[in-house]
């Protein structure tokens, strides 16, 4: 291990850490995540400390230029700080003062530690919520490709996983566009709370160099700057809104994922697997598993650790900044990761690796009483009160079921014989597709109620 006097609080101290505790306290091995975010930040505190004349104009330059040969080195993998370095904020200025000399040392006037990994984890948040915001919007045209070929194609809708009423394809796609653009909202509207500034907060009380807080927030992209440097230092509030977020993005995956591995059953029979996007058994030779939905659907799991894990960090810590702090980004940044890996790997189930099977899908609303309401909705247009006709219809599935029978094979004397209400065109009324049909109330599931809303998806992702 290096000696104390490598060290940031040396003087401080008579001898170096013990190896194990230094590789215990030491964050290199995640937070060089942070490199560039940090590099970017540093370049903006080094332009406002030569803008506020705290250094020389030339030497502003210096630390700036040399800050971007830091990147380049990063970038090429030429500098490869290890554990030594403690963390990255100090691998950075270390080898910053080995490129430009003693004026690196004055990289931090007036900035600590506190409100310079406050600043990175920010910058690097808000560029991953909008590569997020891409991935939802990736899936959410697959989603729509899939709905534009499938308005006609029926697939029974569920409730209590029981057989409710028949569905358009195309609108039981659609929910779950519904669901990725309030996603999408929550993520734009976290983002004014990610995008403020804590640099110049300083450890946790600012500081007495003249800097101006707002000419670097400016330079980084920042709406505003944090009004209170305790609150600067310690707000970790932006980061367990977005893991809530995440949360409730891979809630969503999850959910259609389950149901990818119900279709994919020999039970459902919905969709067909590709090769591309499932695996086989290692001693059954006739299996092809839904590795993907099932992984997302496995994965939801750490995310919601992550949130949690994040609540109970907070939950405890006095004002300002703690050590504890240390242990965010770990879970931010394998939470942002699986987010994205899952939206990517989803995103590419539907679009090359699954296949719906319409005669299947077709056939299925055709197998059960998912009619029956609309049996009760032809007696009521008939003038019948509907708790009477849904009283009845529910005598006419217990017939049908001792009869061995579905509604559609019931003649029409045993339909008068149960009301005199019953005509030849109860057969119509309940077959599928005019129940589907029927059902054009906004945002109902007729065909021509679900073409309105494809217009109005595929007209916000071209605005998008």
């Amino acid at each position: 291990m290096p000696s104390s006097q490598s060290q940031t609080w040396s003087q401080r101290f008579e001898s170096a850490l013990h190896p194990a505790i230094a590789r215990f306290n030491a964050s290199i091995s995640f937070d060089i995540e942070l490199i560039e975010y940090d590099i970017t930040g540093s370049q903006a505190h080094a332009r406002m400390l030569a803008h506020t004349g705290i250094i020389a104009s030339d030497e502003g330059e210096q630390l700036v230029q040399g800050l971007e040969q830091v990147r380049q080195e990063y970038r090429q993998g030429q500098f490869t700080p290890g554990v030594e370095a403690e963390d990255v904020h100090f691998a950075v200025e270390r080898r910053l003062t080995e490129l430009v000399g003693d004026v690196g040392k004055k990289l931090h006037t007036a900035r600590s530690r506190n409100d310079q990994v406050g600043t990175d984890t920010r910058l690097y948040l808000r560029d991953q919520i909008q590569q997020i915001h891409a991935h939802l919007q990736a899936f959410q045209v697959a989603l729509l490709t899939h709905a534009e070929q499938h308005v006609e194609t029926l697939i029974p809708g569920y409730t209590h996983l029981q057989r409710a009423q028949p569905l358009s394809l195309a609108h039981h796609l659609l929910a779950y566009v519904e669901m990725t653009q309030r996603d999408g909202d929550r993520l734009r509207d976290l983002l004014p709370r990610v995008n403020i500034s804590p640099l110049g907060c300083g450890a946790l009380a600012g500081t007495t160099f003249p800097i101006d807080r707002h000419y670097s927030a400016e330079l980084l992209g920042f709406d505003a700057v944090y009004a209170n440097s305790l609150d600067g230092v310690s707000d970790r509030d932006f980061a367990i809104e977005f893991l809530s977020a995440a949360s409730i993005i891979m809630v969503h995956l999850s959910r259609l994922s389950e149901e990818v591995i119900l279709w994919a059953s020999e039970e459902f029979g919905f969709v067909t697997l590709r090769d591309s996007c499932s695996t086989g058994s290692s001693i059954m030779p006739q299996k092809k598993n839904p590795d993907v939905p099932e992984l997302v659907r496995g994965k939801t799991g750490r995310v919601f650790g992550h949130l949690q894990g994040m609540l109970v960090l907070m939950k405890g810590l006095p004002l300002a900044y703690n050590k504890d702090l240390q242990e965010d980004k770990e879970a931010l940044f394998d939470a942002v990761r699986t987010v994205k890996g899952c939206l990517e790997a989803t995103t590419i189930l539907l679009e090359e690796g699954l296949e719906f099977r319409p005669i299947r899908l077709n056939a299925a609303v055709a197998e059960d009483f998912s009619n029956a309401t609309d049996v009760a909705d032809y007696l009521a247009a008939k003038g019948v009160p509907f708790r009477e006709a849904y009283n009845l219809v529910g005598k006419v599935v217990k017939a049908s079921l001792s009869a061995n029978k579905l509604l559609k094979d019931l003649t029409l004397e045993e339909w008068q014989a149960l009301h005199p209400a019953f005509d030849a065109d109860i057969y119509e009324a309940i077959a599928p597709r005019t129940v589907v049909s029927a059902r054009n109330s906004y945002g109902g599931t007729g065909f021509d109620q679900v073409r309105q809303q494809l217009d109005r998806v595929r007209s916000h992702l071209n605005n998008a």
